[in-house]
């Protein structure tokens, strides 16, 4: 797969807030949308064929674009474009949430990837951060919805563009920095 087809799912999804600014800011630029959906079915398509949550997820948040796009377009209700945030966030949600209850929450099972006989802290470590990772998305995906409600279209771009982006980098910056500490002064 060439490289653009491959970078262009990460495209979207930082450039996301800033299109749909565009969209509803702009109406003019109404006949984008279909290229949108057209860009998140390409993403569906590339994705189609991994396994695994993380791809399931990104297979289902392509298809919620692409029916985002399609019925604002077909609509011409371009406010429904903002609901992608929150469709992200609850996705995540469920994701990580629902590691919770099987025998391997989802950080463990990536920190597995790296160190496949973890100690018994650092599985309680992945434990509690899956956790955060969860109040993370009921907290941004609450905030997302309001912004939604709220009709506010540059609170919305602000927070959904930049700010949630913002937390998001803290949060896996933090954890990583917190986990290097750990490690040290356990080794």
């Amino acid at each position: 797969m060439p490289l653009l087809l491959r970078l262009l799912p990460w495209v979207i999804t930082f450039a996301w807030p800033f299109l749909v600014w565009l969209a509803v800011s702009h109406p003019q630029l109404h006949g984008l949308l279909p290229l949108l959906a057209l860009l998140f079915l390409l993403r569906w398509q590339g994705i189609r064929s991994s396994s695994g949550a993380f791809a399931r997820c990104g297979q289902l948040l392509a298809l919620a674009g692409a029916v985002l796009c399609l019925a604002s377009f077909l609509l011409r209700a371009h406010q429904l474009l903002l609901w992608y945030p929150v469709a992200v966030n609850l996705v995540m949600l469920l994701l990580f949430g629902g590691s919770l209850f099987s025998a391997m929450p989802l950080v463990e099972r990536l920190a597995r990837l790296r160190e496949p006989q973890l100690p018994p802290q650092a599985v309680r470590w992945t434990r509690r951060v899956t956790q955060i990772w969860c109040l993370f998305f009921i907290f941004n995906g609450s905030v997302a919805t309001f912004t939604c409600l709220s009709g506010n279209l540059h609170a919305w771009t602000l927070w959904n563009g930049f700010i949630s982006y913002l937390l998001m980098g803290t949060l896996m910056a933090s954890e990583w920095l917190l986990r290097q500490r750990r490690l040290r002064r356990v080794g």
